[in-house]
C-alpha cells in the first residue's frame, strides 16, 4: 500500500509522464478530427453531383422546349409561304403546271415556280447520295471480283522448285508416300503424294521436284498435305517433273505470256485448279507446258518429264 501511493504521487510529480499522456491525448483528436474532414468531403462530393444533375435536367427541358419552339415558328413558316409537294417530272414526259386561281391583289405563284423556289431539304440528298455511293462500291468490287474470277490462267499457281528430303511409306495407306519437302521455307512441307505404285521408295529420297504450293491443304488418311508434286502422268505411267539444272529449293515457276502473281491460296469452290490442270501438258520433247509455254525457272531452264511427252501433267 505504501510502495502504490509513492508511484501515484511519483506520476504526478513526473512532467515527462503527464506530457506523453498528452501527446496520446492529441493523437486521439487528431485523428477524430481527420476523419470528420473526409466524412465532410465525401458529403461535398455528393452534394455537387446531385446538383450538377439536377442543373442537367433543367438544361436538356429548356433545350426540349426551345426545339419544340423552333418546330412550331419552322411549321407556321411552311404554311404561310404555302410550299407544296411537287413530283419531279421524268425525262421525256409532259410538264403541267396549274395555277392558283388569281386573287384580286395579284397573280399567285404556280405549283412549278413553288417547286422552283423551294431547294429540296440538304438532309433529303444526303439521304440519296449516300444509297448510290454504297452502290457504286459494290458494283465496284462486283467489277474486280469478276476480272478476277475471269483471269483463270496458270499465273494463279504457286509452283515452285522443291527438294524431296525424305520419303516414307504413308502408315495406314499402302499406295501413299510421306514427304518433308524444302520449298524455300523456314521449315520443310509434309507432302503426300500417290505414288508407291510408280516411283520406287530409294528414288523419292533427297531429289528435285516441282511443288503446287498454293492448294488448300488436305487430309490424306490422317496426314495433312501442304503441297502437290507435279507429275508426267497417263494410265499406266507416271514420272515426276525434273527443275533444271542449278534450279534451288524456292525458285518460282514461270510461264512466259502468263505474267502475275499467284493467289495466296485457291479457292476450291472457285475450281481454279480444275479449269487450268487440262491444259497442263508435255510437249514432243518432254518439256511441261502451258498452252505451249514451258515450266521455266528464269535463268536457269525448262523443268522435262524423264521420257513422257504428249503426256497430261498433274
Amino acid at each position: 500500500m505504501f510502495l502504490a501511493r509513492s508511484l501515484l504521487k511519483m506520476s504526478n510529480h513526473n512532467p515527462l509522464l503527464r506530457l506523453e499522456q498528452r501527446a496520446a491525448e492529441a493523437d486521439q483528436i487528431i485523428e477524430y478530427l481527420k476523419q470528420q474532414v473526409q466524412l465532410l468531403k465525401e458529403k461535398a462530393i455528393v452534394q455537387a453531383s446531385v446538383r450538377e444533375e439536377k442543373k442537367l435536367m433543367v438544361e436538356n427541358a429548356k433545350l426540349k422546349n426551345d426545339i419544340e419552339e423552333l418546330k412550331k415558328q419552322l411549321l407556321e413558316k411552311e404554311k404561310r409561304r404555302g410550299v407544296q409537294d411537287v413530283a419531279i417530272p421524268t425525262a421525256g414526259a409532259n410538264v403541267e403546271c396549274s395555277s392558283k386561281p388569281t386573287p384580286p391583289s395579284g397573280p399567285a405563284p404556280s405549283a412549278c415556280h413553288t417547286a422552283a423556289v423551294q431547294s429540296p431539304p440538304p438532309k433529303d440528298d444526303n439521304k440519296k447520295k449516300k444509297p448510290e455511293k454504297k452502290g457504286e462500291k459494290a458494283e465496284k468490287k462486283q467489277a474486280a471480283q469478276s476480272q478476277e474470277d475471269a483471269k483463270v490462267d496458270v499465273s494463279r499457281l504457286d509452283m515452285r522448285i522443291g527438294r524431296i528430303v525424305t520419303a516414307e511409306k504413308h502408315p495406314d495407306a499402302d499406295s501413299l508416300y510421306v514427304e518433308q519437302v524444302d520449298v524455300g521455307e523456314a521449315a520443310p512441307r509434309t507432302v503426300v503424294s500417290g505414288l508407291v505404285k510408280h516411283i520406287p521408295l530409294d528414288q523419292m529420297q533427297n531429289r528435285m521436284a516441282v511443288l503446287l504450293c498454293n492448294l488448300k491443304p488436305a487430309k490424306m488418311r490422317g496426314v495433312v498435305s501442304q503441297a502437290m508434286v507435279m507429275c508426267a502422268s497417263s494410265p499406266d505411267k507416271v514420272e515426276i517433273l525434273d527443275p533444271p539444272s542449278g534450279a534451288a529449293p524456292g525458285d518460282r515457276v514461270t510461264f512466259q505470256g502468263f505474267p502475275g502473281e499467284p493467289d495466296k491460296e485457291l479457292n476450291p469452290k472457285k475450281k481454279v485448279w480444275e479449269q487450268i490442270q487440262p491444259d497442263l501438258r508435255t510437249d514432243s520433247q518432254c518439256v511441261a507446258t502451258y498452252k505451249g509455254a514451258a515450266f521455266e525457272v528464269a535463268g536457269k531452264g525448262v523443268c522435262k518429264a524423264q521420257t513422257m511427252s504428249n503426256s497430261g501433267i498433274k
